[in-house]
């Protein structure tokens, strides 16, 4: 059973995970927003002396804003989605919402679009194409773990939203059903924003999905 240590970051309260083996000095860090100084020292407190990796699911800026520095601290190579590489490579341009930022723009080491296996920390992950939220997001699972780091795509009782710029709602609709219909029902979702979840039980009661529903009987 994996490690999953969430840390919620940032005033848009977005969770950066730390993903490794049970107490392996190895790990991956999965979006991490913000607070560059508490998820540097939270992984010496951990044991963590290795980053195999720094994983993004999408560039929007709560996601994406203590990249460098995190970088910088421990030479973790980043994966980006590559629809959103120049973001990432220009951050501060894309954020137009007075009161956050400035951040700190950096240059993707490896890119992802969906279908990749990544072999990182002793754990194998496959990179899932789920847009909708944004143009490139994807979906990380942890083969043989029953577990997804799903970003903005999925939340307990919610998704993610689609009036940014590349939103849609139909494209967010296909991705979400694309994750029931490949996982089951009792796959761990840690999500973005908000607590952890599962496919099942967002498939029963999240009310966002009940147009899948709908579809699903006719």
């Amino acid at each position: 059973m994996i490690e999953v240590r969430t840390f919620t970051v940032g005033p848009l309260q977005e969770n950066c995970f730390f993903v490794r083996q049970p107490d392996a000095q190895a790990a991956v860090v999965i979006d991490p927003g913000e607070e560059a100084e508490r998820l540097i020292a939270a992984l010496g407190e951990l044991g963590i002396g290795t980053v195999a990796a720094i994983l993004l699911t999408h560039t929007h800026f709560d996601h994406v804003g203590a990249v460098k520095a995190l970088h910088d601290a421990t030479g973790a190579p980043v994966y980006c989605p590559e629809l959103e590489r120049e973001v990432l490579a220009n951050i501060t341009e894309y954020v137009r919402v007075p009161g956050f930022g400035p951040f700190d723009s950096y240059e993707a080491d490896q890119t992802v679009s969906g279908g990749e296996v990544l072999e990182l920390a002793g754990l194998t992950f496959d990179v899932r194409f789920t847009p909708g939220h944004s143009p490139g997001h994807v979906t990380y699972s942890v083969r043989g773990e029953n577990a997804l780091l799903s970003g903005d795509v999925l939340f307990f009782g919610s998704v993610g939203r689609v009036d940014l710029p590349g939103g849609d709602w139909p494209t967010l609709l296909a991705s979400i059903q694309s994750l029931i219909d490949e996982f089951p029902p009792d796959t761990v979702v840690y999500p973005g924003h908000m607590g952890t979840t599962t496919l099942g039980h967002e498939q029963a009661t999240n009310p966002f999905l009940q147009e899948l529903a709908g579809l699903r009987r006719q």
